[in-house]
């Protein structure tokens, strides 16, 4: 096999963005997967070239012009982006690979515009696809392991790819590290929903973790897991015999139902600085809360929870999904506002209800249901369109109570009450930055926008109501504008995609993944 020149792209954002917030944290929000890719291709014998793309990059140049092999990885919004750049490269000779979450939820649509698109993935995945690295076309080949790899490459085979992301945040410096894949809850709308639990390997944890200390003082390791701590006593013992006390800083997502005090006290004693719970809704998921208490019981029990937290862990930001289908009425905004009142240093992070392809068997129902709309995936992010319509509230209605909690949530008189709840300086500037950047104000300004544009866009209003396909005017140009000179590279009709893809190919006679 030739020796191939072989780019990563890790696309962490999906147009230029020159925030005060993306210029701190893009960085690091990097992907570990490119990463655990880029050593795999060395490993198979190539030269490769690892970039992550923060929105401060110019694309058109980090890139080697020349590259035979060109790997993205990609979140759902990164999506036009990523078919934009693998036209690009493809015109230029080089075959092209999408991986990440948008290969796993979109296959259907992905395979148009790549020569590969991957599932699960581990090395054998890699070695296959670069010991054919043939084009592949109208239609892409797709290729999945059967189960997520049960080993990655060591941190300090990685280091020279993690390293030049680190480079790229001015202060704040997080190296990403994972202990599991997989989750033991089964959330309705979650892409981990269906795989299984799987610890890695503690040694190499720990093996890892005194890696790092010889690369970086006080260190801050972001964990990975889409559940950290499951195996709650294995994590810190491996945790405390390779760090010193006091000598590494570490921030995770955990559940509200595994933050007992007694673990809070651990973690506090381990440096946790910040943990992400799910909070989900007042009403459903009990299981990742611990509680089975709903409404108003509820948001005192997860209150009360959350503010001895904050007694451990400096930092708390806790996950909402809106447009649940138990809510209804404007209770569930309301019972959101008398929690941040209750809990005044958590800071919230508001997800709008959407279904992602394939990523949960709960999407086919919405899909039977005609409920899943068109948007282009530029702006499925969780924040930027609700792509499920919802089942107890007009647009309108369910906007104005959007606005209504977001304003609440990010007003002045809530921010100063968060720093006063907040007791270290560092979370205080964060929970500021966050707010007056694009997370609390830019939220307020882009809800606000599109509740106006309900009433006044009547092309707009026909898509959201499902009267017509066409992707309205507003979303065009905005595509338009962030994609800048990559927009002329867009492949004609990459902009719309088949919503209902997943559940027409529950009846296609040809299967359409690979699996080994």
């Amino acid at each position: 096999m030739r020796r191939l020149r072989i780019g990563v792209l890790d696309l962490v954002t999906k147009a230029p963005n020159r925030s005060l917030y993306a210029r701190l944290m893009h960085a690091n929000l990097a992907s570990i997967m490119p990463q655990i890719i880029s050593v795999w291709c060395e490993q198979e014998g190539h030269d490769v070239r690892l970039v992550c793309y923060t929105g401060l990059e110019d694309l058109l140049t980090e890139l080697p012009s020349d590259l035979d092999v060109l790997f993205i990885g990609a979140f759902t919004q990164s999506a036009q982006l990523a078919y934009a750049l693998s036209s690009m490269f493809r015109r230029n000779g080089a075959v092209t690979v999408l991986g990440g979450p948008h290969a796993r939820c979109y296959p259907e649509d992905a395979r148009k515009y790549f020569d590969y698109v991957l599932g699960f993935t581990d090395r054998q995945v890699i070695s296959e696809v670069l010991r054919d690295a043939t084009p592949h076309r109208p239609l892409g080949q797709t290729i999945a392991a059967s189960r997520q790899p049960t080993d990655l490459p060591p941190l300090r085979e990685r280091w020279k790819f993690v390293a030049p992301t680190l480079a790229k945040a001015p202060t704040i410096k997080i190296v990403p590290m994972i202990g599991s894949l997989g989750c033991p809850y089964t959330c309705s709308f979650c892409i981990d929903s269906t795989v299984d639990y799987q610890p890695l390997s503690f040694p190499q944890l720990r093996d890892d973790l005194s890696f790092l200390l010889t690369r970086m003082k006080n260190p801050i390791v972001g964990w990975h897991d889409p559940n950290f701590g499951v195996r709650f006593d294995d994590y810190m013992e491996a945790v405390e015999q390779a760090v010193p006390r006091g000598s590494m800083r570490h921030i995770a997502e955990s559940s509200l139902s595994l933050l007992s005090e007694p673990h809070l006290k651990r973690l506090r004693a381990n440096n946790f600085q910040a943990i992400l719970p799910g909070i989900e809704s007042w009403y459903d998921l009990g299981n990742k809360s611990k509680t089975r208490r709903t409404g108003m019981d509820k948001v005192k029990l997860v209150a009360d929870h959350v503010n001895m937290i904050l007694r451990y862990i400096p930092y708390i930001q806790t996950n909402f999904v809106m447009g649940l289908d138990g809510d209804m009425g404007p209770e569930p905004f309301e019972l959101t506002k008398r929690f941040i009142d209750l809990a005044p240093g958590a800071f919230p992070a508001y997800s709008l209800l959407s279904a992602f392809g394939r990523a949960a068997p709960l999407n086919l129902e919405y899909q039977r249901a005609g409920r899943v709309l068109p948007f282009p995936f530029h702006f499925l992010n969780n924040n930027h369109a609700m792509n499920v319509r919802p089942k107890n509230y007009s647009w309108p209605e369910f906007y104005d109570h959007l606005v209504d909690v977001t304003r609440y949530s990010f007003s002045w008189r809530a921010i100063g009450r968060r720093i006063g709840a907040t007791q270290t300086m560092i979370p205080k500037w964060m929970n500021v930055v966050r707010a007056v950047s694009t997370e609390g104000f830019g939220r307020i300004k882009y809800h606000t926008e599109m509740r106006a544009r309900l009433d006044t866009d009547r092309q707009l209003r026909a898509f959201f109501e499902r009267e017509t396909d066409e992707i309205p005017a507003f979303y065009r140009e905005r595509i338009r504008q962030d994609l800048g000179p990559l927009h002329q590279f867009l492949p004609e009709g990459a902009l719309e995609h088949d919503p209902n893809a997943y559940l027409n190919s529950q009846t296609e006679a040809e299967p359409l993944t690979l699996t080994r």
